[in-house]
This record gives structure tokens, sequence and C-alpha cells, in this order.
């Protein structure tokens, strides 16, 4: 997706709200804007009200109107969470019909349709996780899977996409899926920046969907391991020299080794393979000559990289199979 493209991230607030699941990802794409990014806030009522008061008690005002917008492909929907009390009761989905409808009109168009927490039950409730699959807050997966047994909930999953449906697992994953999108829409280095900025640890299980390499390994406050990760994202089309990265962060090349293994679990050499690899298989995904991905990725050649792909990933592009 294209950088110049201009995005608009659309936060429902309906009555209820759990702050953390707007103020969250909001945070994160006010932080990208002052990065450059072109993505615009917008906060809009669930019903014709302006104001709305969270669970905690802070109302937030100047809300819009829904029904004023038309949305596209670069066009977010965030779904909060709110008071469960709510989401059961008989009245609260029949209430919303107009908006659901409006909703299923916009995911229709292409916007991405983003649920944090309970707001899954929001999109349910809208009728768009009919054999899709989604996730929500631990504590609901019982309930949300028998009220809505249609939908295909996984468990122990943080983020889960499902073409341009999104669902996150819990208030602070909200934060997750932010970053997820910003990855998406800008590449993984500028989102990592943006978690960076905010000192965010990455939080990855084995359960859960894998990041971008270019966010993992991320999770840690070492400065000048962060940069040294950058310049090495930087420049996967050539071979980076410790002693020139050592120079940067004002390390000997035997220190910087140690440090690196020490704060991310693996080796500089560990990690720019994985840079590699996941370039490598992005840009034959694209339709890129193999000559010119091998060269890409700082590579020799054609064998190089198929050797490297064979040793990193269980299924081998069929560009590269003998």
């Amino acid at each position: 997706m294209s950088k110049n493209n201009n995005f608009r991230a659309f936060f429902v607030v309906p009555p209820a709200v759990q702050l953390l699941d707007i103020s969250g990802p909001a945070h994160l794409f006010y932080e990208a804007r002052a990065y450059g990014a072109a993505v615009e806030n917008v906060f809009i009522s669930l019903t014709d009200t302006v104001q709305e008061a969270s669970c905690s008690g802070l109302s937030l005002g100047n809300l819009q109107q829904f029904a004023d917008f038309n949305l596209g492909k670069t066009d977010w929907v965030f779904l909060p969470g709110l008071e469960s009390n709510l989401l059961v009761h008989s009245n609260f989905e029949k209430s919303n019909a107009p908006f659901y409808d409006w909703l299923n009109q916009q995911h229709t168009a292409g916007a991405k349709i983003c649920s944090v927490c309970t707001g899954a039950y929001l999109s349910a409730q809208a009728g768009l996780l009919a054999n899709k699959e989604c996730t929500t807050h631990w504590k609901f997966i019982e309930d949300f899977s028998a009220r809505y047994p249609e939908a295909r909930v996984l468990n122990d999953r943080l983020i889960v996409k499902d073409g341009n449906l999104y669902s996150s697992a819990g208030v602070s994953s909200g934060i997750d899926l932010a970053l997820y999108l910003l990855e998406e829409a800008f590449g993984p280095v500028f989102a990592a920046k943006i978690a960076k900025e905010v000192v965010i640890f990455l939080r990855r299980t084995e359960h859960d969907p894998q990041l971008s390499v270019f966010l993992q390994y991320r999770n840690h406050l070492e400065n000048r391991i962060h940069k040294v990760q950058d310049l090495l994202a930087q420049a996967v089309h050539q071979k980076s020299k410790i002693q020139k990265l050592a120079e940067e962060v004002h390390m000997s090349p035997r220190n910087l080794t140690r440090l690196f293994k020490k704060t991310t679990g693996i080796t500089i050499g560990q990690y720019v393979d994985k840079l590699r690899v996941e370039k490598a298989m992005l840009l034959l995904a694209e339709g890129e000559r193999v000559d010119v991905v091998s060269n890409a990725c700082g590579l020799n050649s054609a064998n190089q990289l198929r050797t490297l792909l064979k040793k990193h990933t269980d299924l081998l592009p069929s560009q590269l199979r003998s």
C-alpha cells in the first residue's frame, strides 16, 4: 500500500466504552501522523448523540454522525469494547440497526472493520462474522461462541485477520492491532519506529499471528540495539559489516555481538537471515525475478536464496523449486 495514500481511522464511541480501546490506537495514529503518515482520527457516535460517557466516567464529546461518512479501502473502523451488560441486552442490537446497516455498507466498500476486545460483539451483531475467523477477550470466548455459532472463534490469539475484518483479544491488544495496521499501510520499519516512540513491548507467543520480523525482537529498551536493528532493516540489500555497525553505536564489535544476543535472544547473523527471508518472500509473491530478489536481499545467487529459504521456511516458492 502506497505511503502517499490518506488514511482515516474511525473510532465508534458506544455508551460505556472502554477508554483504552480507543485512546491506545488513536494515540498511535497521532504519533504516526507526527512521523509524516497521512492518518486522520475521526470519532463517531453509535447513535445520533454527540456525547457518550465511558465506563470509567470520562465523557467523550463532539462526536460526529456515522451516516455522514462513506468509507473506502484506506479507512479503518475501530469497534471498541464496552460494558458487557449492554452487549447482551435485547434492546441494544435492535436500537443500533441503522449503524449495523451502515457498517455492512462500509465493509462491502472495502473499509477495514477492526474490533477490539468485546467490540467483536458489534461485528457479530452486524452479521459480519458469519463463517469468518475472529477472536475476542478470553473471558468472553465461551459466551461469544454460544451467541454467534456461525463465527469461527479462535482461542489464544492476539490478532486475527480474515479479509478486511480484524479482531483483537483484549483492551491493550488494540494497540497491537493499530501497529499491525500501520505495518500494512506504511511498512514494518515505520511501524517499529512508532512502537519505539511510545515504548511498547510487542507481546508475541507461538499462538499469536506472526507480525513481521521487522517488528519482532523489538520488545526491549536498549536504544543501541534498536538503532542497529533499524540499520539492518534499512540495508537488507547489502552485507552489513559488524565493525561499521559497532562504530554507529560507539561499541566494539565484540561487545555489540554480545549485547545483541543478550537483548534479542538471537545473533546478528540470525536476525539478518530472518530479514532477508521476509523480504524475499514478499518480493517473490509480487512476481519479481529470482535474480532481482537475490540482489535485493544482499545475496550473490539464486542458489544462496534457495538455501536460505529452505532453512527458514516449510515451503519453497515455486520460482526456486528444482
